[in-house]
């Protein structure tokens, strides 16, 4: 498993970060403190303080530079 802290600050964001990630078989959660929610889903990812950066679990080896690449966009420097 692989973490990186994301910004997703704007409704755009979360729209445009959703639809990268579901091109992936693999399973990512997002978490904001005590929350654990699947970072497909978008109504899930609503229910979360975005005013601040938020941890992503990505749950795979494989093919991690593909997703790191698809998550240039998102990644906190």
């Amino acid at each position: 498993m692989k973490t990186v802290q994301i910004s997703l600050n704007s409704i755009d964001k979360v729209k445009s970060f959703v639809t990268d990630i579901t091109k992936f078989d693999y399973d990512f959660d997002l978490v904001s403190g005590r929350y654990v929610i699947d970072a497909k889903s978008i109504m899930g990812i609503f229910s979360l303080d975005l005013s601040k950066p938020i941890d992503l679990n990505i749950h795979t080896e494989d093919g991690a530079d593909e997703i790191m690449e698809a998550l240039k966009p998102y990644l906190m420097s």
